[in-house]
């Protein structure tokens, strides 16, 4: 009967409800929507991350990473062979990348510009690495002697696909080792530090000219990136004297912290949202409230308590909550599904350097979080809305207004 007449009491001012739906359905629409787009950048951000730099993570001997030493390559793995052998066998890894760091001058006519490089197993990575964009020429791949240029490397050097380019690189033995590469292509991630220093070549030939059979780190790219924890966990008891780092904390900088800032953001956006929301339902059921003074004292006066008011009042709440979080989800989801499937166009970010599409990702987690927030906020709204008059005498209470 209770929840009878706590539906039925919707209707009694048919204006009223439909403007505390449309509260609810709005706020609970722009939380939603917001969430869905946070969601879809951040799933771009970790896309960029993992397949155009660093793979779902990398290997290194212990502490490789946290110091800097005079002679790197004493400090790199050995067991290359013995490693890929492991790691093939594992059920979660799908992809093995061996890599080395090539710091090197690459010499192109009277143009000698530094340069970070990497010694890379092109073919193999050509096929997962799909964030870095070949604006120019072809992918390295299996050209013994290409170097894949980063375009404002290939800016500086002023050179393009075909030209040849000296690179000059100090071997572990102190020597100088020189070659000549044939620039196969240009690529660009849209991270300007990135695309401004870097360089690729061929492991064969990187290792050749530091005169190493050594590998300095291997990337790894997963079946799924919720099996790291899993796998680094196994992957350390195996190897003690190795570590793993996951994709977030190589670029702590460009993914973990957006992710931060974007979860900060958000939750205030969030909170002022279920401010305005929770205001204007309290303004409204306030006002129904009011109305109704007379029959929650005829309610009073035939024995309900005061607990038995509040809970009618509070499944009026429930439902108002209830109900305008539906519409509003479905007719966001709606909306941006039709409308904006294609997302929407953004200027570049920060430290980045081109424009690129924000997309809406659908997730059932947005749902429930964005329905229970609503929810809650119309219920909170409808409790202070009745406890005044719920607690009123009932004398005062069977008075007219």
């Amino acid at each position: 009967m209770v929840l009878f007449l706590s539906f039925m009491n919707l209707f009694r001012n048919f204006r009223r409800t439909l403007a505390i739906l449309l509260t609810v359905a709005l706020g609970t629409g722009v939380l939603f929507s917001f969430k869905g787009f946070i969601h879809g950048v951040l799933n771009q951000y970790k896309d960029s991350t993992i397949h155009a730099h660093y793979g779902h993570g990398q290997i290194n001997t212990k502490n490789y990473r946290e110091n800097v030493y005079a002679e790197p390559w004493e400090h790199w793995m050995e067991n290359g062979e013995g490693l890929n052998r492991y790691l093939s066998m594992e059920p979660s890894v799908e992809s093995i990348f061996s890599r080395v760091a090539l710091p090197a001058l690459l010499k192109s006519g009277k143009t000698a510009i530094s340069g970070t490089g990497q010694g890379i197993e092109a073919e193999k990575e050509a096929r997962f690495f799909h964030g870095l964009k070949i604006i120019a020429g072809e992918p390295l791949t299996s050209r013994p002697f290409g170097i894949l240029l980063g375009i404002g490397l290939a800016k500086a050097l002023g050179v393009k696909p075909g030209d040849p380019i000296t690179l000059i690189a100090n071997s572990i033995d102190g020597e100088i080792s020189e070659a000549e590469f044939i620039v196969t292509g240009i690529s660009e991630t849209g991270s300007l530090d990135f695309d401004n220093r870097m360089f690729r070549v061929q492991l064969t030939a990187a290792q050749s000219l530091l005169k190493t059979d050594r590998i300095e780190t291997i990337a790894l790219g997963l079946t799924d990136d919720k099996a790291w924890d899993s796998f680094s966990s196994r992957f350390e008891e195996k190897f003690p004297g190795l570590e793993v780092t996951s994709f977030a904390v190589l670029d702590k900088v460009y993914y973990q912290h957006s992710v931060d800032w974007l979860q900060a953001q958000f939750k205030v956006i969030q909170l002022i949202i279920l401010s305005i929301v929770l205001l204007g339902i309290f303004n409204s059921v306030s006002s129904s409230v009011l109305e109704r003074k007379q029959e929650i004292g005829n309610f009073r006066a035939n024995g309900e308590s005061v607990m038995d008011i509040m809970g009618l009042i509070t499944l009026e709440g429930i439902f108002l909550g209830f109900l305008g979080s539906v519409i509003g989800i479905v007719t966001t989801y709606i909306i941006l599904t039709v409308f904006l499937n294609n997302g929407i166009l953004m200027p570049p970010g920060p430290g980045l350097t081109n424009p690129f599409y924000i997309s809406f990702e659908f997730e059932w987690e947005m749902v429930y979080a964005s329905l229970g927030l609503t929810t809650i906020a119309a219920i909170i709204a409808s409790l202070l809305a009745g406890v005044r008059i719920a607690k009123m005498p009932i004398a005062n209470a069977l008075r007219s207004i």
